[in-house]
């Protein structure tokens, strides 16, 4: 219940400037999300492996980043839908790419435009991290789900690192996702410097993209 009134809060009251941060492997796993949210943001950022959909839409050349194809059209239909709703949508700037998927591949951080042959996005790279940090800084509701590379690595750990120790100091409601965004705060051992961590993994997600689960529905009733 503490969860449900949290994100409804967060959701459809926020306190403004209202950030939502999005990141994980695949866009299609969150295609609902940012629809739903798109009207309701003052600021979207975007990380993490799903990010390359949307450099990939920009006519840049992302390696061999996984990307899914079929979906490149709507991430390009997002950035114009961002534009006409006022939303402002953040993409990295820089990434740190990787030669293999590996904890030891060897790692250089290029700009969006420059990410070479053979070689995939593992992390958002300093210069977003700069950007995204300076934009979080006068937040004062953000909701935070799917990591900004792949933190299991230490090497493209940073910008999932970054994020999470620069929602810990804000004065705001923060809100973290379920699964391994969750995972990766828990990890700093920077839980209860968050105002709320997800427990719920995909039913959160579920939630975030506005549809009605069966649970949460009668809880919601007894609220009403």
């Amino acid at each position: 219940q503490k969860e449900i009134s949290m994100m409804d809060r967060a959701l459809n009251r926020p306190v403004r400037p209202f950030i939502t941060i999005i990141g994980g492997a695949k866009i299609s796993d969150k295609i609902s999300v940012l629809e739903h949210i798109m009207g309701k943001v003052d600021t979207l950022l975007i990380g993490g492996g799903m990010a390359s959909n949307f450099i990939r839409a920009m006519d840049y050349g992302v390696g061999d980043s996984l990307i899914e194809p079929d979906r490149v059209g709507l991430a390009r239909e997002l950035l114009e839908r961002a534009r006409q709703q006022g939303t402002d949508l953040l993409l990295p700037e820089d990434v740190v790419v990787g030669d293999s998927f590996t904890a030891e591949a060897r790692s250089q951080t290029v700009a969006i435009s420059g990410i070479p042959d053979g070689w995939r996005v593992m992390d958002i790279g300093p210069r977003t991290i700069e950007q995204f940090e300076a934009r979080l800084r006068g937040a004062k509701t953000v909701i935070w789900n799917g990591p900004m590379g792949v933190f299991e690595y230490p090497r493209f750990s940073q910008g999932t690192k970054a994020m999470a120790n620069t929602l810990a100091a804000l004065e705001a409601t923060t809100i973290i996702g379920g699964g391994s965004t969750a995972e990766a705060v828990v990890e700093m051992g920077l839980s209860d410097r968050m105002t709320h961590v997800s427990t719920g993994g995909g039913a959160s997600l579920e939630f975030l993209e506005g549809k009605t689960l069966p649970g949460v529905a009668v809880l919601q009733d007894r609220e009403g």
